[in-house]
């Protein structure tokens, strides 16, 4: 039997308001990269530096990603009030970040055979110039980082606190906007320690092999992000602190027995619940959710009591 009040029939299932101001800064953050992927990708291949050029391929899928970060988040807000959306469209956002993941994945492959290709069949390089063009793109990195960066300050109060301690207030839509640009700053930097090591030491193999280094670094990376964008498109999250939280105020009623839970995550530090209780006592689900309203970063909560008779 479920029992439920009137008033919590009709209720905003648009859990999460989005993140305009992030949206703002990852168009900028296109933009820029666009830019600069055009300019290091000519110079890598005008100049003969793998990893410049490498620099530039991986700046390029970024630029793609950036974008499908922005397009993310426009068709989250778009159809917000989409009824089809069961929980809201802050997946749409989620998903974004699952596909730039991948994305990163497949720089990492053509960053890895372009550095192997040319560890074998090694070309003259225009140190000076791919430098300069090195150093441009890690300033540009760096301001797109900068743009990307994740604010926390509005978060409140001990529960979002507690939240965010257990890392669940990230936008990952953002992060993994902000992780492309990271590890474009990481593979510029390996570009001008390889550059400058060829010019300065005459360790030509040393380009190459930085990009070997680089796409290392992006595949492990791209794999995080899989993984954690991953386990919120497929609810696998019932490990998560706020699941024990539950059971812990649940357990407050000894007349109460949980028979079945499910918790899943519809926006960036917020949870929906479905809880099955058998018990002997008088208890409604509306004093339940009281009960379970001392956790802010429960939303959604549905509660169904199945009355026990001896």
């Amino acid at each position: 039997m479920i029992q439920t009040s009137a008033h919590r029939w009709q209720h905003s299932h648009v859990f999460d308001q989005g993140n305009p101001v992030a949206q703002r800064r990852t168009r900028w953050a296109v933009w820029l990269t666009a830019t600069m992927m055009v300019a290091e990708i000519v110079g890598g291949w005008w100049y003969n530096s793998m990893a410049l050029l490498a620099d530039g391929w991986h700046m390029s899928s970024h630029a793609l990603a950036l974008g499908l970060s922005v397009l993310a988040y426009a068709a989250a807000r778009r159809y917000a009030e989409d009824r089809r959306f069961a929980f809201g469209t802050w997946k749409i956002e989620i998903l974004g970040g699952y596909s730039s993941a991948i994305m990163l994945l497949g720089v990492a492959g053509l960053m890895l055979f372009q550095s192997v290709e040319r560890l074998f069949s090694p070309a003259e390089i225009h140190y000076n110039q791919a430098i300069s063009i090195a150093i441009v793109g890690l300033m540009v990195n760096l301001t797109c980082a900068w743009l990307l960066r994740e604010d926390h300050g509005h978060h409140h109060g001990h529960h979002a606190e507690e939240s965010t301690a257990h890392h669940h207030h990230h936008d990952l839509n953002l992060r993994s906007a902000y992780l492309h640009v990271i590890t474009d700053a990481a593979t510029s930097v390996l570009a001008i320690v390889a550059l400058l090591g060829g010019k300065l030491w005459g360790a030509a193999w040393l380009d190459p092999l930085m990009g070997i280094v680089g796409a290392a670094l992006v595949a492990m990376w791209a794999k995080g992000l899989l993984r954690e964008t991953g386990r919120v498109l497929l609810d696998a999250e019932m490990d998560t602190p706020v699941v024990e939280e539950i059971r812990e105020v649940l357990r407050q009623n000894p007349t109460v027995q949980i028979t079945d839970l499910h918790v899943w995550r519809v926006g960036a530090g917020k949870y929906a619940c479905i809880v099955s209780l058998a018990t002997s006592s008088s208890i409604t689900a509306d004093q339940i959710r009281q009960q379970l309203s001392i956790h802010e970063e429960l939303v959604h909560v549905t509660v169904e009591i199945n009355n026990l008779h001896t």
